[in-house]
Order: structure tokens, then C-alpha cells, then sequence
């Protein structure tokens, strides 16, 4: 049954390469150019999810346990997570694809998140990591404090989302997509030539997001969607040969390389592009603030702030602010602020007379 998660997972590298879904751009865009495109399907994705998840839930198939929320450590871990993934040029997710596209600053960014993960969940920082997660709180959903069922929060947040992408799509209905020309006829037309747009990425990202759920359940696992911590099992086992830890999760991750390698494949975007050593270092320092964000904060940008956030969990939305707030704080420190830099030592025009 763990074959489902990489099959599972090859579907989902191949979505999130065609539409270039990546929760780092849209946290960043949302900040440096005001613009929504991809944060509003971003929160479509975690209303699918939560809907389906809540439905499934009510009917005996799946029995979701919210993570319990350790305050300091989700906000710290989120806060550097977000500096991380804007360091490194992508999150968990964006990661892994990039990878499969022959980005070599993505792999350096994947190793040290993997090492760094695995260090901070099973090497010599676990005890730090445990400890910093064991103040937690009494309750750790928002029903729970409310006292009222799952279906509240989600039946509003499904409305509000449901505003919000008509307001994005008329905005949008004045643009008209470009259309290239196909290369190939029948299904490959749509699946290797076309952009897909982030409203295909979002909605196919929730729906996966739910078969998740119903095939790692089926496999002995109880979670949905999760990076984080495969990705440390993989180096786990890579230095101890321990083969329990190659479980479905861990077949997800290794899915997500395949599947966007693929889908780079067949559109021509895939060929090996080294950057230069800063970018390498930069890469490099991301990952470790990846492998460590998302262990103290209890997950990623995945496992938190898609996964956790649809079942109404503290951890999951307090870490989708604090992710959301360490992206906005590096982007100014990385992007912004050198671009202002750039500009004041810029020399003026020489303006000429006219004759």
C-alpha cells in the first residue's frame, strides 16, 4: 500500500511543476507586488481540503488528530521557516520540484533541509526539539475552544474563500490568456503545453490533499500530506539502514522528484542549471533554516499551513502567519532592501541641453 504514496506523489510534483505552484511566491507576492494570483488559490486549496476532510471525518473514514500547539516553538520555527524557503527559493514543496527540474541550488536547499529536519527530529538536537514543543496549550483546535462542531469553521472560511475568488476572478476576466501554439494534439495538448493557471494548481492541490488522507490511512499512516518529516526519515535511514522508516510519506516525497521530472521532461523545461557560489551558500542556509523552522513549528508550509489549517488547528494558522511574516521580513531584507540600495547609489542622468 506505501506505492499509493508514491504514485500519489507523482501526481502531485507533476501539478506542481505545470502550474508552478509554490506557497513561497505567493506569501512573497503578496507582499512585494500586492498581488493575489497565487495566495487566494492557495487558501481555495485548504477549503477543499477542509470540506473534504470534515465530510470524511463524519463518516468513519478518516479519524484526523490536530497537532497540539506549542506556542513558542510554532511561531520561532515559523518565522525562520519563512526566512528559509525565501532563502533557498522555494518551500518544502517548491523545493522537491525544482529539484526534479534540474535546479542544482534547489538540491543543495533539499539536502540541508533533509539533514537539518533529521538532525533536529532523530539526531543530537531531538531533545532540544522535545523540549522546546512541551509547553503547549489545553486546547488545540478553534471547535475545541468553541465548543461547536469542525463544520462551523469550515462552512465560514469556505464563504469567505468563496468571496474571495470571485473578487479574483473578475479582476482577472479583463485579461485574456495568451494561447500558444500546440505541439501535440488530443490530452498531451493540455498536459504538456499549455500553462497551467494557479486556480487548476490550487483546486488539483486540495483534491490531492484528500486522497492523502484516504490513502495514507489505508496504509497505516494517519496524516495527510507531509514533507518535513519524510524527508528526515530519508536521511535517517540513509545513515542507519533502519527500512521501517521508508513508510508511505517517504514514498510521497521521493513521488514529488519524479513526477516534476516528468512533467519537465515532456515540456522541455527540465536541464541542469548551476548558480553561482552566493546563490549555492544562500541555497544552503535556507535549508538549514527550513530543516529547522519546520521541525519546532511541528511542519511546513505542507503540514502546517495547507494540512493543519484545514483542521482548524492552532498550529496550523498561528505557523501560516508566522511563515507568511519571516517570507515578508526576508524578502525586504534580501529583495527590497538591495534594490533600494542599488537605486540611491545609482548616478543621476546627465541631462543634456536641447539644441
Amino acid at each position: 500500500m506505501i506505492l499509493t504514496g508514491l504514485l500519489l506523489g507523482a501526481v502531485l510534483g507533476y501539478v506542481l511543476q505545470r502550474s508552478r505552484f509554490c506557497v513561497t511566491g505567493a506569501f512573497r507576492d503578496l507582499y512585494m507586488a500586492r498581488s493575489t494570483r497565487y495566495f487566494v488559490p492557495f487558501l481555495l486549496a485548504i477549503a477543499i481540503q477542509a470540506i473534504g476532510v470534515a465530510a470524511l471525518t463524519g463518516m468513519g473514514v478518516i479519524a484526523p488528530e490536530p497537532a497540539t500547539f506549542a506556542p513558542l516553538a510554532v511561531i520561532g520555527g515559523g518565522l525562520l521557516f519563512g526566512v528559509g524557503i525565501v532563502m533557498a527559493g522555494g518551500c518544502a514543496t517548491g523545493t522537491y520540484y525544482r529539484a526534479g527540474e534540474g535546479l542544482i541550488g534547489s538540491w543543495v536547499a533539499l539536502i540541508f533541509y533533509a539533514l537539518f529536519a533529521a538532525v533536529m527530529k532523530y539526531g543530537p538536537l531531538a531533545g532540544f526539539t522535545e523540549a522546546a514543543r512541551a509547553r503547549t496549550t489545553a486546547d488545540s483546535t478553534l471547535q475545541e475552544t468553541l465548543g461547536v462542531s469542525v463544520w462551523v469553521p469550515t462552512a465560514l472560511f469556505a464563504v469567505l474563500v468563496a468571496v474571495l475568488v470571485a473578487r479574483q476572478v473578475r479582476k482577472n476576466s479583463a485579461h485574456a490568456p495568451v494561447r500558444l501554439p500546440a505541439r501535440r494534439s488530443g490530452l498531451g495538448h493540455y498536459l504538456a503545453d499549455i500553462p497551467w493557471s494557479p486556480w487548476v494548481g490550487g483546486v488539483l492541490l486540495g483534491l490531492l490533499a484528500i486522497a492523502a488522507w484516504v490513502l495514507s490511512t489505508a496504509a497505516g499512516r494517519n496524516g495527510g500530506l507531509g514533507i518535513t518529516t519524510p524527508s528526515a526519515k530519508i536521511v535517517t535511514f540513509l545513515t542507519t539502514g533502519d527500512i521501517t522508516l521508508v513508510d508511505w510519506s517517504v514514498m510521497l516525497v521521493l513521488g514529488i522528484l519524479v513526477g516534476s521530472f516528468i512533467a519537465a521532461k515532456l515540456t522541455g523545461e527540465f536541464r541542469w542549471r548551476v548558480p553561482d557560489a552566493n546563490t549555492i551558500l544562500r541555497s544552503a542556509g535556507g535549508g538549514v533554516g527550513m530543516g529547522v523552522g519546520a521541525a519546532l513549528a511541528g511542519g511546513c508550509t505542507i503540514g502546517n499551513s495547507l494540512v493543519e489549517t484545514s483542521l482548524f488547528s492552532y498550529q496550523g494558522w498561528v505557523s501560516f502567519v508566522a511563515i507568511m511574516l519571516g517570507t515578508w521580513g526576508a524578502a525586504w531584507f534580501f529583495l527590497v532592501r538591495p534594490q533600494k540600495a542599488a537605486a540611491a547609489n545609482r548616478p543621476a542622468p546627465v541631462l543634456t541641453p536641447a539644441a
